[in-house]
């Protein structure tokens, strides 16, 4: 299948190793997209304040990337929850609140949407069932890994042989926070102080998402790869939430990391 090359989504290394061709992915950029001004190039976000029909033809051009239609092109409406869905052939378009879904059916394509927190795309090629989740802080430490992998197990996946890549996200040198929201994670598992380092401000802390995220991945049990890319550092090619707080601008585009099972 040729893709869009104009889209120039990046790839995961584990994926090419471990995955192969029969299921496609892509962490997107804002390259190759029909948005103008703050929401620049490939925004897929619906609850932006960006043109509707500018967010539509992105999201088209994202499931025509995997030689889907639009109506193929399967998201959820992201709320920071441990929630995953389960995705079939009987897909309309719905988008539950949930911040993770899963499937066995060829032609779906499943999304993420990001402005820094963690896209995670999981695959188990010998079952041929795929997930995809959003991973802010909240659903790191509230278990919406674990339950993508659950959701991949009841279709059949084994843990041993999923693979999963953490896309771009926020970096620890780029994610200060307070000190209530360290002795909230030291609270839940005190080894987890170890994600925190001190900041250049009194009372606060740089902390490490991606660290934590993939220290979750692997002990639930599957192989995990973090491409290392920070959102916020990379203006030219990643929306970012707190980039554009930072900047007191009215509102920001999000990014889409998707993968489908080809065929139909």
């Amino acid at each position: 299948m040729q893709h869009d090359a104009a889209l120039s989504p990046v790839q995961s290394s584990l994926f090419s190793e471990k995955v192969g061709p029969a299921i496609a992915h892509g962490y997107f950029t804002r390259q190759g997209g029909v948005s103008e001004g703050l929401y620049r190039g490939l925004n897929v976000g619906l609850g932006s304040k960006d043109e509707r029909a500018h967010v539509n033809e992105n999201r088209t051009r994202v499931a025509g990337w995997f030689g889907a239609p639009l109506e193929r092109l399967a998201t959820v409406h992201q709320v920071h929850s441990p929630d995953a869905v389960i995705i079939d052939g009987s897909y309309d378009g719905a988008r539950p609140e949930a911040d993770a879904l899963v499937t066995a059916t060829p032609g779906i394509v499943l999304g993420v949407l990001t402005a820094d927190c963690g896209p995670i795309l999981f695959a188990d090629p010998g079952a041929n069932v795929i997930g995809a989740a959003h991973a802010g802080w909240k659903g790191a430490l509230g278990g919406v890994l674990e339950s993508t992998i659950d959701a991949m197990v009841t279709l059949g996946a084994r843990r041993d042989r999923i693979v999963a890549c953490l896309g771009p996200s926020i970096s620890r040198r780029n994610y200060e926070v307070g000190a209530e929201f360290v002795q909230r994670f030291v609270s839940s598992n005190e080894s987890y102080a170890s994600y925190f380092r001190p900041s250049d401000r009194d009372g606060h802390a740089m902390f490490d998402l991606p660290g934590l995220t993939i220290r979750r991945l692997t002990e639930a049990g599957v192989t995990a790869e973090n491409l290392d890319i920070c959102t916020y550092a990379d203006e030219e090619r990643f929306f970012s939430y707190r980039r554009t707080t930072h900047r007191q601008e009215p509102d920001y585009g999000r990014q889409i990391s998707a993968i489908c099972i080809q065929g139909t």
